[in-house]
C-alpha cells in the first residue's frame, strides 16, 4: 500500500485554523442589451406561452369545473320544471318561445357506465360545454322518430367518453317532460358502417354520438344506436329542419359566429401586455408582477375560452 500523506499539524490551543484561500470570483459576463426586434420577439414568445398554458388549463381543469357547476345548475332547473309540469316537450317552452341553446330538455342515465347527465338543447361548441346536446332538427328522446344526442369525449367532463363500451342489450333511461323512457342498445357503428333499418311508424330510436380517436385529437365519429322499449310518445313541433340546421351544430364542427368576441379578447390581452411593459419600466418589477400576472392570466383565459368555441364540439 502507498504510504498515507502526513496529516497537517494541529494549531495551538486558542488559535483558529487558517482559512482556506478564497476562490477568485468569476468575471461577470457583460449584459448585452436586446434590440427592439429581439424584445418584441421575446414578448411575443412570452404571450404565446401564456396562451398555451391558459388553453391547457381551460380545457383540462377549468372546463371540468365549469361542466360540474353547469350540470348542477341545469339539474336543479330541470327538476323544478318537472315538478311544475312545464318541462319542454317541443322546440319551444310552455309559452311557445323557442328554446335557447343550453336550455335543459332531459336527463340521461347509463348505470353501466356511471353516467348521469342533463341534456341541453343545441349541439354547437358552447352548448356541449355544459353537457350532452340534443340536435334541434330531431325529435326529443322517447318521441316517435329519431333523436340525436351529441356529447364530448374528453373536454368539459367528457360525458360520452365511454359510450363506445356499450354493447347490444345494454339499457339506459332518458327522462323528459313526457316521463322516463327506456332504451336498449342495438349496436355501435363508425363511419362507413351500415345504418340500422329504417323506423316503422310509431317507433322511436336515439343515437348517441361522440368523437373517436386520441383524447383532444378526434379522428372520427362514434355512434351508438338504441331503440325505445317503453311506450312511444307523440312527437312535438320542430321549427328547425335538417336544411336549416346551422353548420356549427353538426358533428365535429366549431362555432365561428362569435369570432368578433375573440378579437375583443385579443385586444384586451394586448392592452394588458402594453400596460405591463410600461409599469415594468416606470413602477418596478415587483409591483408589476403582483398586479399584472393575475390580469394576464384572466385575459389569457378569456382568449382561450373563445378559441375553444372554434374547436370541434365533440372533442
Amino acid at each position: 500500500r502507498p504510504p498515507r500523506p502526513p496529516k497537517p499539524p494541529l494549531p495551538p490551543r486558542g488559535q483558529r485554523p487558517p482559512k482556506p484561500p478564497r476562490r477568485m470570483p468569476r468575471p461577470k459576463r457583460p449584459v448585452v442589451p436586446l434590440s427592439p426586434r429581439q424584445q418584441a420577439i421575446r414578448g411575443a414568445l412570452l404571450v404565446l406561452s401564456a396562451l398555451l398554458l391558459a388553453l391547457t388549463l381551460n380545457v383540462m381543469v377549468v372546463g371540468h369545473v365549469r361542466h360540474l357547476v353547469a350540470q348542477q345548475q341545469l339539474s336543479d332547473s330541470f327538476r323544478a320544471q318537472l315538478k311544475e309540469g312545464i318541462a319542454p316537450v317541443t322546440e319551444g317552452d310552455y309559452n311557445d318561445v323557442l328554446l335557447p341553446d343550453g336550455a335543459p330538455v332531459g336527463i340521461i342515465e347509463i348505470p353501466s357506465l356511471g353516467i348521469r347527465e342533463v341534456i341541453v338543447e343545441g349541439t354547437d361548441s358552447e352548448a356541449t360545454q355544459a353537457g350532452p346536446g340534443h340536435r334541434r332538427d330531431t325529435s326529443l328522446p322517447g318521441q316517435a322518430g329519431v333523436s340525436v344526442i351529441m356529447g364530448r369525449a374528453a373536454a368539459y367532463g367528457g360525458p360520452f367518453g365511454r359510450i363506445q363500451e356499450l354493447g347490444p342489450g345494454d339499457e339506459f333511461t332518458i327522462t323528459t317532460g313526457q316521463g322516463v323512457h327506456e332504451f336498449e342498445v342495438i349496436g355501435l357503428r363508425y363511419a362507413g358502417d351500415p345504418s340500422p333499418p329504417r323506423l316503422q311508424a310509431g317507433e322511436s330510436r336515439v343515437i348517441l354520438a361522440t368523437a373517436r380517436g386520441i383524447p383532444f385529437m378526434p379522428s372520427g365519429i362514434a355512434r351508438v344506436d338504441a331503440e325505445l322499449v317503453s311506450e312511444t310518445q307523440p312527437a312535438g313541433i320542430r321549427e328547425t329542419r335538417f336544411a336549416t340546421l346551422p353548420e356549427s351544430h353538426s358533428e365535429l364542427r366549431g362555432d365561428t359566429s362569435m369570432v368578433w368576441a375573440l378579437v375583443f379578447a385579443l385586444q384586451f390581452l394586448v392592452v394588458i401586455e402594453v400596460a405591463a411593459v410600461w409599469a415594468f419600466r416606470n413602477v418596478g418589477p415587483r409591483r408589476t408582477w403582483i398586479v399584472f400576472v393575475p390580469l394576464t392570466l384572466l385575459a389569457a383565459l378569456w382568449v382561450t375560452g373563445e378559441i375553444v368555441r372554434l374547436l370541434p364540439n365533440l372533442m
